[in-house]
């Protein structure tokens, strides 16, 4: 037998409450069974999920939800399902930053505060997801903050680049060419013609569609003709939109007799298409709109200086590849005598300093016995005789000192740099070799401890304002969400942290500018300082359960907290466990898996930190390893991922000890639709899309019995 929707479908709800598998019948609805679902008619004796308690479970476990907040605050079907059946609730995005924090940085909390309040007026508890993640922050506002900083120059040197023009200098005669608001003047010798008629007129003059802006400072010139002098009365506005949140920028013209170029400063443009609108008002004058156009305002180009590549060296011998001329490293420098001969040495090999094309300067840390010329430094990206070869003559004075070295000109490659003392008689010790690129910038990027110290800030303004949003009503977060790579394991096997590459720059990589260890330990501070005192904090990951690597990834995740709490005031309390799992129809497959809820489960109960299933929904795969949609399931399937999560949730009970259990979050409460952006038309939930309990539900209850 096939459980279907088309089956589910001919259930016809009732006035009079009788057996049901609708939930349980506090939601007071039932329906006359057809014969054909005779096998599902057990459901209707299973109360609601969270009358059930298993032996092994700690008075302090909690059996939770997730849910859209605004479902949830609908106070309609779904809020009286999860207030039945569960004990506490996740906001399944409202609690996001992005969903918080708009790309301007301003925070609105409302949706939280009325998503808290619900759940407390229903005696529900709210589990907080989540304060610190990759995805689903307000990118472009972070981006931003920490963007290159435009060079510190008068404001009036700054040049001014024309970006877009529109003329109608050129353009036929004909009526108005743009969408009409009330106004509609013709293009009359080359320009918009306006002559007033005693109302309140405006008129587009520029169509965003063809005035692409990026952020910046911009002069406007527009070149219009008046009949004659009216001072204020006209006003130029450019808008990126008409929404509520689109920039409106008004200026005023002082508007006079004939033909003037009018200047116009539009400062902190945010980007975006703008449309240019002319407002005559109610001004008794008649316009001719010849031209109208955008410079940017940019500071000039300077030439800035900025570093590549630092060479220093250990104390040992010589380290490179010898060329007759072998100084040791003393005191954290190459050491150079001279024995009386012609004398060169490796001091920067070409393998670690790889340039790309354009000019350079390199900075040498040198102390020297004595005065001495005779000396070169060399930069050569190769062997061969069609290789870049690049010397500078130089000399040393006695004492330690810097020495700038200029090469133009530098073609590209990996270029060793060799030091050349030749014959001069002098003792010299080598410090370091510094190689800065030659740019011409009008702005310069933040340095890493500019760009890590804004970022606290940004962090420590998100978490303190939700901090302060749930006044103390959320006990226990997802601090961190995401954080382990699954992949490039360290010398000890440990997973790498999750970064930044080209291919998502939709997400925004918090450790690629905190670190790693900070990132996590400021967070965990930050919901400390603002939070309520007996937070509790865990860090959620996904694939912790998963068989093809054996559980690393869960190995990884205990190992990273403890480096986290190795600050020795850094304390995480909890680890979750998102069990997005799929049952295998393959055997050998399933048993691989179950194996590895097991084991993931050891792995967690021996960290000693408490444990959430944080995230737990269930799919199916065929024998060949392909999802199943929910409408080609059968019975048996159906069958199978109910023992499944009686499986999971009784290992959870029989392995984690009680007393760091903190409970189980189910994380999809109804089947997936197919146009779902999570596991879509998969059979993701306890209850089918009508809200009816399915063979899973039971396979759930069990588990948290015990039976």
């Amino acid at each position: 037998m096939k459980h279907t929707n088309k089956i589910l479908g001919t259930m016809l709800f009732a006035l009079a409450v009788t057996t049901s598998c609708v939930d349980d019948d506090k939601l007071e609805f039932a329906f006359e069974k057809p014969a054909s679902i005779a096998g599902m008619e057990y459901l209707a004796d299973y109360n609601a999920l969270k009358s059930y308690t298993n032996p092994k479970a700690s008075p302090n476990f909690k059996l939770g939800v997730a849910l859209e907040a605004s479902d949830y605050t609908a106070n309609g079907l779904v809020t009286r399902l999860a207030n039945s059946n569960f004990m506490e609730i996740t906001a399944g995005n409202a609690m996001k930053m992005a969903s918080c924090v708009s790309d301007k940085g301003e925070m609105n909390f409302s949706d939280v505060d009325g998503f808290i309040a619900a759940a407390e007026e229903n005696g529900m508890s709210v589990y907080g997801h989540t304060l610190a993640w990759h995805a689903q922050q307000p990118v472009k506002w972070l981006n931003n903050l920490i963007k290159d900083k435009e060079l510190d120059i008068d404001p009036d040197a700054k040049l001014e680049k024309l970006v877009t023009v529109k003329s109608y200098e050129d353009a036929p005669d004909g009526p108005f060419p743009h969408y009409p608001m009330g106004c509609e003047p013709p293009i009359i010798n080359g320009a918009l013609h306006y002559e007033p008629n005693g109302g309140w007129n405006q008129f587009f003059i520029f169509p965003g569609g063809e005035n692409q802006l990026t952020e910046g400072d911009y002069l406007v010139r527009l070149y219009m003709t008046a009949d004659k002098d009216m001072g204020s009365g006209v006003q130029l506005t450019a808008q990126n939109g008409w929404g509520g949140d689109a920039q409106n920028i008004t200026v005023n013209i002082d508007v006079k007799a004939g033909k003037q170029v009018y200047e116009l400063k539009y400062p902190a443009i945010a980007g975006g298409n703008y449309d240019c609108i002319l407002k005559p008002q109610t001004a008794d004058v008649t316009l001719d709109v010849a031209k109208i156009e955008f410079y940017k305002l940019e500071s000039p180009a300077v030439e800035v200086e900025q570093e590549v590549r630092v060479k220093t060296y250990t104390d040992g011998p010589f380290p490179f590849y010898p060329m007759g001329c072998e100084p040791p490293v003393i005191n954290g420098a190459l050491h150079y005598e001279s024995n009386g001969g012609w004398n060169q040495f490796f001091c920067f090999p070409g393998g670690e300093n790889p340039l790309e094309q354009g000019d350079y300067v390199v900075y040498l840390d040198i102390q020297a016995n004595k005065d001495a010329g005779g000396i070169q430094f060399t930069m050569q990206n190769g062997w061969g005789g069609d290789a870049q070869n690049m010397s500078v003559n130089m000399s040393v004075k006695a004492g330690r000192q810097s020495y700038k070295l200029a090469f133009p000109g530098v073609e590209g490659g990996n270029y060793d740099c060799i030091f050349k003392p030749q014959t001069a008689d002098v003792t010299i010790d080598l410090y370091s070799v510094t190689v800065c690129q030659v740019l011409k910038l009008n702005s310069i990027p933040l340095t890493p401890e500019e760009k890590k110290d804004t970022l606290t800030w940004a962090m420590d303004q998100w978490i303190s304002g939700m901090m302060a949003a749930c006044n103390g009503r959320v006990k226990a977060w997802d601090v961190v969400n995401e954080a382990i790579s699954g992949g490039e394991p360290d010398a000890e096997g440990v997973y790498a942290l999750q970064h930044g590459t080209p291919d998502n720059k939709n997400d925004f990589f918090w450790q690629d500018y905190l670190g790693d260890l900070d990132y996590v330990r400021t967070a965990v501070e930050l919901a400390r300082e603002y939070g309520p005192q007996d937070v509790k904090l865990f860090i959620n990951d996904y694939n912790l359960e998963t068989a093809y690597d054996h559980n690393n990834k869960a190995k990884s995740l205990v190992a990273w907290i403890k480096r986290w709490e190795g600050d020795g005031k850094t304390k995480i309390d909890g680890i979750g466990s998102q069990m997005h799992v799929s049952y295998q129809m393959d055997p050998a497959r399933q048993k691989a898996n179950e194996e590895a809820v097991v084991n993931m489960f050891k792995i967690l109960a021996e960290s000693g930190k408490l444990v959430k299933i944080s995230e737990l929904d269930m799919g199916i795969d065929d024998a060949a390893g392909q999802p199943i949609k929910t409408e080609n399931l059968t019975e048996e399937q159906h069958k199978a991922m109910s023992a499944y999560y009686k499986f999971i949730i009784s290992k959870y009970f029989e392995i984690i000890p009680q007393a760091q259990q903190y409970g189980i979050c189910q994380w999809c409460i109804t089947d997936a639709p197919a146009n779902s952006g999570w596991r879509g038309g998969s059979p993701v939930g306890l209850w089918d899309q009508n809200y009816n309990r399915k063979h899973a539900y039971a396979g759930f209850a069990d588990g948290l019995s015990g039976k």
